[in-house]
Parts: C-alpha cells; structure tokens; sequence
C-alpha cells in the first residue's frame, strides 16, 4: 500500500469525522467490532487520530459474539489486549436462535437486531455517548438496494443518528470510503479477517445486492459514484 493511499485513508476519515462533527473533547466511544476488517481498522484508526488531535475522547472496543464458534471469541479478545485496547467482550446466543425455527424473520435481521440491542445496552452501562461502526461508502449503497427491494422504502444508514433523544449517536466514520481502501490497509496492517462461523455468510441477500452492483461496476466505473451522489441529491418534486 503506497503512502498515498494511507494518506487517503485518513483523509476521509478526518473529512467524515469533521463535516459532521463526529468526535468531541470528552467523548467515550464504544466501538463495535465484530472481528472483519472495517471494525477491525475503524478501532485502530480512531485511537491513531487521537495523536493528531488537540481534543481528547476515549475509545473502547466492544465484541458482541453472536454464539457461532466461541474460538473466534478468544481470537478478538486477544487482539484487543496484545494491542493493549480497554475492551468488552460478550458471548450471544442470538446467532444460533436467527436460524432455528423460534425466527420467522430474515437470519441476518435477527441478528443485527440483536447485535445492535446488545450494543445499546453495553453503551448505557459505560457511560458511552457514542457508538462507532465501520460501514463504509459499499455499505450504504448496498443498504440503500435492500431497502428497496426487500423494505420497500427509500432509505440508508446515515452518518450520524441520534438516539434515545440524542442520548447516544451512532457515527460511521467510514462513510466516504470505499471498501477497496480499506482492504489494501487491512492487507498493509497484516490482519486477517476473523471468522466468526455464521452459516449465512456469503450466502445472504445482501451478497446477491453486493454481487448485482459489481457488475454494474464492471460495465461503468462511474456508477458507484453517481448512486453515492443521488443518495444526497434526492428530488423529492419527482416523487409521489
């Protein structure tokens, strides 16, 4: 990975961080780190800013297992402590119960419902007033597909959203960022992804919207772009 695509990185991390006023002098953000790449470097990268930062906020890294393979469990828990980070891990059940009989719903709903509800809770018991996620620019066009065709509504995940009354705030400092980014850092990091055993993966409908829009990608190379644009540029004169 070139200086310059690290350069990059944190360009639009910072550009992300900054437009929307993500971080605070006295912030304590719980970040969600589920154990593949963009949690993992989200984690990393929020406390490496802090060496440039004349503000102050404390990160800590929150491991909500969903109950497939309790190795994985170990592996995230190690990392955080070889990497000296204050973290919390917790083991689920949520994951097996997604593909059981007991769920009528979609497996990968079930689970971040539940995954998210955890993490609400974990932020609460801290104290944290922020909650970070790695979801980056794919993510919300992908989620901007799913909640088409699956929710039947026009609508993405945004970079920031308050709840409880403002209580807590989600921020996705990755939102500008394409995957591919923060693949080749990951590989420049020399992390590896850690598997957490869900059967799904791969095979869930985000995957097919992931694998539609690639194609679309292949034929035009400025697509990716144009539908991250409209996102933001919606006319609502030209809808009913």
């Amino acid at each position: 990975m070139s200086r310059y695509a690290l350069k990059d990185i944190k360009r639009l991390m910072g550009k992300a961080i900054n437009d929307y006023h993500m971080t605070m002098e006295g912030d304590h953000i719980l970040v969600g780190v589920s154990g593949g790449k963009d949690s993992i470097s989200l984690l990393w990268l929020l406390r490496e800013r802090l060496k440039r930062l004349p503000i102050k906020y404390r990160v800590t890294a929150a491991h909500i297992n969903p109950g497939f393979d309790p190795v994985s469990t170990e592996k995230i828990r190690d990392f955080f402590i070889q990497n000296s980070f204050d973290h919390v891990v917790l083991q689920g059940d949520f994951g097996p119960r997604a593909h059981s009989p007991e769920n009528r719903e979609n497996p990968c709903f079930f689970c971040a419902m539940h995954r998210r509800r955890a993490l609400f809770k974990l932020a609460d018991k801290l104290g944290c007033n922020k909650i970070a996620l790695g979801h980056h620019k794919d993510d919300m066009i992908e989620t901007f597909f799913m909640n088409i065709l699956y929710g039947g509504s026009v609508s993405t995940i945004l970079p920031v959203q308050e709840f409880f009354k403002g209580k807590i705030k989600v921020i996705r400092p990755f939102y500008l960022m394409d995957e591919n980014l923060i693949k080749r850092y990951t590989t420049m990091m020399g992390w590896e992804a850690i598997d957490l055993g869900c059967p799904t993966a791969g095979n869930s409908k985000r995957e097919e919207i992931r694998k539609m829009l690639h194609a679309f990608y292949r034929s035009n190379k400025k697509i990716k772009g144009n539908v991250f644009h409209a996102i933001t540029n919606v006319k609502k004169d030209y809808l009913p």
